[in-house]
């Protein structure tokens, strides 16, 4: 599921950069290009895994410290949307403005 969980904010993001006027202004390219590069991996890893061990493709619960994969997915949404808003700040302070 964190796989469908960071697809989902892949495209709800890329959907925000075609619909906004001046999608630079919020670097919402790098968020872009952070959220697919993590689908991306996400995807390679599961098919990996899945051809190496065999069971299901999408799973629902994992073995480590978070046991619902829906809440892992979103606990690996926040760094990425923590990194883009730092970049944006940092832009912005930088810029004066």
């Amino acid at each position: 599921m964190w796989l469908i969980t960071t697809l989902i904010a892949a495209i709800a993001v890329t959907a925000v950069y075609i619909a906004v006027p001046n999608p630079k202004k919020y670097k919402l390219h790098w968020l872009c290009l952070m959220l697919w590069g993590s689908s991306l991996m996400i995807l390679i890893d599961h098919i990996y895994g899945f051809a190496e061990e065999g069971g299901e493709f999408l799973e629902y619960t994992t073995d480590g410290l978070i046991t619902n994969a829906t809440v892992l997915g979103i606990a690996m949404l926040i760094p990425v949307f923590t990194i883009w808003e730092i970049a944006v700040l940092y832009d912005k302070i930088k810029s004066g403005r």
